[in-house]
């Protein structure tokens, strides 16, 4: 299934509200939304992804849902799928994308942290504050957690992964070499479009063989096999759990392969109307305009 949180007008009050809802094809071939949370009793999708009994219901309404009826999906009123406690991401996690000084596989993976202020929907634009001089931008697969994982057996991890969505993990390079640690650089306001939707398990059971595809204002930068991928993402939840206990809704990016030569070359900052797509196979793909701050 393919699910999305999608806001809208409160129905009572001021503000906004946000539902899960079901994607699903029309006859037509458009998207098409069902909202589901009537048949989740007010869940957010996290919690849903978290509750085989919530996810049956989910598949029941689907099931029984006519798609020429419901409304075409809206990509401005997605919000971030998940909003999760922590957005756990992965330097150099494919073959020849490695620091200098590091071989082509590490012994354990270069873990990082974006702070949840990042998070941005799929269709919200990206505002580049004047003080990022050198804002970046890299294309990735997101696992999103299901089960709370905690010293998990990398045999059994799987069973804690409810699906993937995609990640555009925005940093200023600038901020991020200021210091040893990367996190004031990576996690600047808005620096995290997650989404459009969590593709689950049962529709991709794994990441074998898919081709991450990254482009800049249509231009490819970037093109890759998940299976240049150094570390799978059953290792990953295993690792990460056995420290820290990974909860539903947590986000772990699986990182970005290098891009190309021609591409590294003529790179340049993102400034004012650049737009980046991030595409992969079977997950879909997340377009992010990006604009400069307006003056104070």
């Amino acid at each position: 299934m393919r699910l999305v949180t999608y806001s809208f007008d409160a129905r009572h009050g001021a503000g906004t509200a946000e539902h899960p809802g079901a994607v699903v094809v029309a006859p037509d071939g458009t998207d098409r939304v069902l909202d589901l949370a009537e048949a989740t009793a007010g869940a957010t999708l996290a919690q849903v992804l978290a509750d085989d009994d919530a996810l049956a219901a989910v598949r029941s309404a689907v099931a029984a849902a006519d798609p020429a009826t419901l409304p075409v999906l809206g990509r401005e009123r997605l919000a971030p799928p998940v909003r999760p406690s922590k957005i756990l991401c992965l330097g150099y996690n494919y073959a020849g994308h490695a620091e200098a000084g590091v071989g082509e596989r590490p012994e354990h993976p270069n873990v990082f942290v974006k702070t949840p202020n990042v998070l941005r929907g799929p269709a919200e634009a990206v505002v580049l504050p004047r003080a990022a001089t050198e804002p970046d931008y890299e294309g990735e697969i997101a696992v999103v957690i299901g089960r709370r994982a905690y010293q998990v057996a990398e045999a059994d991890a799987m069973a804690h992964v409810a699906g993937y969505t995609l990640f555009d993990d925005v940093s200023d390079r600038d901020w991020q070499h200021r210091s040893s640690q990367w996190t004031l650089g990576k996690s600047i306001d808005g620096f995290g479009p997650l989404g459009p939707w969590v593709v689950t398990t049962d529709e991709v059971p794994d990441l074998g063989g898919r081709d991450v595809v990254v482009e800049r204002n249509g231009v490819v930068t970037v093109r890759a096999s998940t299976d240049a991928m150094v570390f799978p993402v059953a290792f990953l939840v295993h690792h990460l759990s056995q420290v820290m206990t990974l909860e539903p809704g947590d986000v772990i990016s699986t990182g970005t392969p290098a891009r190309s030569d021609e591409a590294q070359a003529a790179h340049t900052p993102l400034t004012d109307g650049d737009t980046v797509t991030v595409r992969v196979t079977g997950l879909g793909e997340l377009t992010t305009t990006f604009v400069t701050a307006k003056e104070s």
